[in-house]
């Protein structure tokens, strides 16, 4: 696979006709030194004359899924509390002097927030031209060296690096063979490397899965749902030698909810209305558990 030639590729992507005009909007973007906070939200702050205008490119580039973000005086509300997550986790890593990948990065919040930890190495991976935008636009206040690549899991085999951890957070259900991606991850792993997983997940003592008719939470590509133990079967096949749950937690509407920085629909519509444990379909409401992987414990 000749990864140079996919990154020309996706390069092009840049030209379609709903992200070239948020591609022109950087250029116009003022440059500057400003202090950057990477707490719960990424803050920016200093001097910036035209708000009003530095809002609007922000407004374009909606939805704003992950967040939130602080630029001056503007804040983007974004659909997803993404600061719940990263502190749930954030005791049961330490990043310091590794390299570090990211796989369905997003705009790159949590790569943000990794920085603190001074890896050696940070790379986002997502194939999506609209979340590389907001990235750029984000990352032309924090000046960060965070890469960002418009790749899939799929490429983490023959990518330019191995990576001592891996996070793989809210991607796997996406997927239409669960241990096909495990394996991918795993080969995108050097001898001692770690997968911190999110995913959702059934209750239950069988190893079996949840497999949604058509939508799962009005979500059409989600594949499997499976229970832990049954998630820790994929895990096995895919070669991973340890399987440490870290956590476990249910959505709720104080980290995913509709805001004016998002098009359409959130939790509240996915989620029986007179009963939330269910989803519109009937299915158990979403619930996501937390794993560390270890590739090799030798």
């Amino acid at each position: 696979m000749n990864i140079d030639r996919i990154r020309e590729d996706r390069e092009s992507w840049m030209k379609w006709k709903n992200i070239a005009p948020l591609r022109r909007a950087l250029e116009t973007l003022e440059d500057g030194s400003w202090s950057v906070a990477l707490g719960d939200e990424i803050a920016v702050d200093g001097n910036y004359t035209n708000l009003l205008e530095l809002e609007k490119i922000a407004r374009s580039m909606m939805p704003w899924r992950k967040g939130p973000f602080k630029l001056f005086d503007i804040y983007i509300d974004s659909e997803w509390r993404s600061n719940i997550k990263y502190n749930l986790l954030r005791k049961h890593f330490n990043l310091k002097d590794r390299r570090v990948a990211d796989i369905g990065c997003n705009n790159g919040y949590y790569l943000f927030r990794m920085q603190e930890d001074r890896p050696k190495l940070l790379v986002g991976f997502d194939p999506s031209a609209l979340y590389k935008t907001q990235f750029d636009f984000i990352n032309h206040f924090v000046k960060s060296d965070i890469v960002y690549e418009l790749l899939g899991v799929e490429h983490l085999e023959f990518y330019e690096e191995k990576f001592d951890t891996i996070f793989c957070l809210g991607v796997l259900y996406h997927r239409s063979d669960p241990v096909v991606m495990l394996k991918a991850l795993y080969k995108g792993l050097d001898k001692k490397g770690e997968v911190i997983l999110d995913t959702f997940y059934i209750e239950g003592d069988d190893e079996i899965c949840l497999c949604p008719e058509s939508t799962y939470s009005k979500i059409p590509n989600i594949y499997f749902v499976p229970t832990i133990k049954a998630l820790k079967n994929w895990c096995t096949r895919a070669g991973f030698k340890s399987f440490e749950i870290l956590e476990t937690s249910k959505t709720n509407s104080s980290e995913q909810r509709k805001t004016a920085w998002i098009e359409g629909h959130s939790l509240e519509d996915f989620l029986d209305k007179d009963d939330t444990s269910k989803t519109v379909e009937g299915y158990p409401a979403p619930a996501r558990v937390y794993v560390k992987l270890i590739k090799d414990t030798k």
